[in-house]
């Protein structure tokens, strides 16, 4: 029982350790777009509905190096800065599945094959599940009432609508929309944007962050490493692959070396691609901060289009392989992490103290 307890522990500061600075990176990426993206911009882009807001959104995402951590808050602030909510969950698909280190370490890993196969997949499951989404999504263009944050209506707005959202612009005009944009006037848009980062928006998805990678690191402590290999080859291995990454918080560079082993193992390549998508794309944060920020109907639909997206490519790369020759070689490295243990630990400390509204006000008055 000991033993259990510190191997517990040893996985959920493992998990945490690698997932504190990328997280950081998510929260200064959210709080940027907060600050310099202007509301009328973000809504022009992303703020539409149908396929031309959805591919937009895969698209600016697919580059972006976020995983599967980071992209929860930034992904959340598109969201609050206008995004609609198909087009915020296109992003929140296809950045963790698509970006560019993870296609590298595809190639370097699996080949050229599921290089290319693994993005193209993610792109259509995110374009895909979006347009579900618009489907059942009931937003009657009521995102610029999202826009408006407490105590950012006062007196003056009141008895002039068009004054209720005090916008970049107005701010730096010095324009007489009073109290809450007085500070926005005397600080720039970075100190703005860290300051949104490490309070409001880190201070709404820091417990089920928290909640995510405990069960990350149970996940890790009771499923053994060859547990996942036994499954091998069909329908049913993928469905395995399915119910174990859909919860499993893991990112797709992280992943990629995982796959490899389970593809040495003798798993099938389409089992092991629906790994490859599921595993970046969901986990049990992310689900339970779509249901806050999206709701319960926009979580089913991006559960079930994710799932079901995944397993059709996955039996399209399984005929892929055996009607036109397509191959695909395992070059299993272990792959250590690309961040030095030192700058891991520095931002595991900043996000813990960020983290915790009375020690971040007491160590940091900056964000009191």
């Amino acid at each position: 029982m000991i033993e259990f307890i510190q191997q517990l522990g040893q996985n959920i500061w493992s998990v945490y350790l690698d997932t504190a600075l990328w997280l950081l990176v998510g929260l200064m990426a959210a709080g940027l777009v907060k600050a310099c993206v202007p509301a009328d911009a973000m809504q022009k882009w992303l703020g539409g509905s149908g396929l031309s807001a959805v591919g937009r959104a895969a698209l600016f995402g697919a580059p972006v190096p976020l995983c599967s951590c980071s992209v929860l808050p930034a992904a959340i602030g598109l969201r609050r800065a206008g995004a609609s909510k198909e087009a915020t969950v296109s992003f929140l698909i296809s950045t963790p599945e698509t970006s560019i280190d993870s296609v590298a370490v595809t190639y370097a890993l699996m080949g050229p094959v599921m290089a290319v196969y693994r993005p193209v997949s993610a792109l259509l499951s995110a374009v895909i599940t979006g347009l579900m989404v618009a489907f059942v999504n009931d937003e009657k263009n009521n995102t610029q009432l999202e826009l408006i944050e407490p105590g950012s209506v006062s007196s003056c707005s009141a008895s002039k609508p068009e004054t209720a959202v005090c916008g970049e612009s107005r701010a730096q005009e010095g324009s007489a929309c009073c109290g809450p944009v007085k500070e926005q006037q005397s600080t720039n848009r970075l100190i703005r944007a860290i300051r949104y980062a490490g309070t409001d928006l880190l201070d709404d998805i820091s417990s089920w962050m928290a909640f995510g990678i405990v069960f990350a690191g149970v996940m890790m402590t009771v499923v053994p490493d060859g547990w996942l290999a036994q499954w091998g080859q069909g329908l049913t291995a993928m469905l395995v692959m399915l119910l174990v990454g859909v919860p499993m918080y893991i990112c797709a560079v992280a992943s990629t070396p995982i796959a490899a082993g389970l593809l040495v193992a003798g798993v099938s390549p389409g089992a092991v691609l629906v790994f490859l998508l599921v595993g970046p794309a969901t986990n049990i944060a992310g689900i339970m901060l779509v249901k806050k920020e999206l709701g319960n109907r926009v979580t089913l639909v991006y559960l079930c289009g994710i799932s079901v997206v995944s397993l059709i490519m996955g039996q399209l790369l399984e005929w892929g392989i055996s009607n036109y020759d397509w191959f695909i070689y395992t070059n299993q490295t272990h792959q250590q992490s690309f961040v030095p243990f030192g700058v891991s630990l520095m931002g595991a400390v900043i996000l813990l103290v960020l983290a915790i509204p009375s020690i971040r006000n007491r160590l940091i008055p900056f964000f009191a």
